[in-house]
Parts: C-alpha cells; structure tokens; sequence
C-alpha cells in the first residue's frame, strides 16, 4: 500500500473491532510466530505493517524520525480507510504509537502501550545502537539480559541451549534480507529514531483511554519506565506481568488483559 510517499507491506487477519498493530524493532512480517499467530484475530480484525526500512517496505536512505513513523502510520490508516481504530504497539511500535496519540488523537479508539517506554525524564529503552559496536558473543549475552533481567551470565552458563536458541533467532533477520543490504540502512536508520525518542513531556496530551502493560523483568523497557508512563497519562491504566520483554509470549494473561481492554465500551 502506497501510504503518503512511501510504499509499506500490510497484512491483515480477523473480523471485528479494527486493531492497528505496530510493531517494534527489526520487526518483519515474515518473522513467525506473530501477532497474527496469537488470539487477537479471533476477536478484532487485525492489520500490520512493516515499519520503513524493514522487512518488505520501501527502504529509504535519508534518516527517519519517530513522526515520520507517526505519519506513515497516520498515513496508512488514512489510505486503507480506517478513519478511527484501537491502536496496539509493542515496544518500538509503543513509541511511534505514543507519537501517533500525540498528533493524531482523532485516529485513535483506545490505545495499548506495551514493552515501550516514554524518553526523557521517564526513561529511555536500553540503547540499542550501543550494541552495534560489540562482538557477536557481547551482543547475545547483553541481548539475553536485556530481555529478561533473571537472564544474567550465571543462568546463561546453567542454560547452554537457551543461549544458542536466542543466537539462532538473532541471526535469522539476516536470513530473511538474503541480498538486500538496504535493510541495515533501515535498522540503522530506525536506532537512531529510537534513540531520539522523547515523548515524556507530551504524554498529558494523550485523550485515548490508556493500557500500558510491561514485564516485570523487563531490562528494555524497564518497569520503572511504565510507572512513569502511566502516572502522566490522565486515566492510564498500568498492568505488570510474569516475564522479561516478550512478557506477552510468556504470561497468558496478558493478551486476555489486552483483549477486555480493547473490547470495553466507552462509558
């Protein structure tokens, strides 16, 4: 779909209630399991995009900005003809959605934070493109105690194959792109939006009714961060849940949480 001035690849699933799913960081559709492999299909009509620069979106080479990302979001709801829906990011996906709620309230139903975090005094994510600059094995261990603070150097010496299970998954993205080398100008061109991400003293100009879940042993995103998140969004709702960054693959309650949520009416 051609969304403003950028072409970006869609996929859709699910009858229902319209949910925008944006996704985080490196994320592709080609990735499985995804979104569309969980429960909220079965109660919304569901639709994804690959952000630009990633998976098969256009790629562009100028840097991005995080209201670029608002906009191409803005844009695709736009063109596709979803004049207001609920709105779910995860992680990377939770900061463009922060920016979306921001400048484009009147596209927004109800909105869900997850993993994300607000910048500024709130608290940045952990800086990712620190880790460019690492060695292969630097970067899986920073990576697996980041998803999951109980993931620290003695339990990945007591856990062997969890360690190559992570590795593996990490080197898959690489796989997918096979000969396209635009695809790092994209990554990299998405950690640095990333790291620019602030949106801590704009968050009180949020109208949609708020979910802001995070794990408890979240290193990325950090529990505190979620905390302040909620405390400056009038009427957020915070819910904490069992497991680190993919706290929604590990705790079941946390997509039933997210489904009641989106599914309340307004009062």
């Amino acid at each position: 779909m051609q969304a403003g001035g950028i072409r970006l690849y869609f996929e859709t699933a699910g009858e229902g209630d319209k949910v925008l799913f944006i996704t985080g960081t490196g994320g592709d559709l080609r990735t499985k399991p995804n979104m569309f492999d969980g429960p909220l299909p079965r109660h919304f009509e569901v639709v994804s995009y690959d952000q630009r620069g990633l998976g098969q979106s256009e790629k562009p080479e100028w840097p991005y900005t995080m209201g670029n990302y608002a906009e191409d979001a803005a844009n695709f709801l736009e063109e596709g003809g979803w004049d207001r829906c609920h709105v779910v990011g995860y992680s990377f996906g939770g900061m463009v959605a922060q920016e979306l709620a921001i400048r484009y309230p009147q596209k927004i139903n109800r909105l869900v934070l997850c993993a994300s975090s607000p910048g500024g005094e709130g608290g940045a994510s952990y800086p990712l493109h620190n880790m460019e600059n690492m060695t292969v094995k630097q970067r899986i261990s920073v990576g697996l105690k980041i998803s999951n603070t109980n993931h620290d150097e003695e339990w990945q010496a007591a856990n062997p194959d969890a360690v190559v299970d992570y590795a593996r998954a990490a080197g898959a993205t690489r796989q997918l792109y096979g000969d396209d080398h635009n695809w790092e100008i994209g990554r990299e061109n998405q950690l640095i939006a990333r790291k620019q991400h602030d949106c801590w003293d704009r968050l009180d100009q949020i109208t949609a009714p708020t979910l802001i879940c995070g794990g408890k042993y979240d290193g990325n995103a950090r529990p505190e961060s979620q905390e302040a998140m909620a405390s400056r969004i009038p009427g957020a709702r915070l819910e904490m849940f069992e497991g680190g960054h993919m706290f929604i693959a590990v705790d079941r309650r946390a997509y039933s949480t997210i489904i009641e949520f989106l599914q309340t009416k307004a009062d």
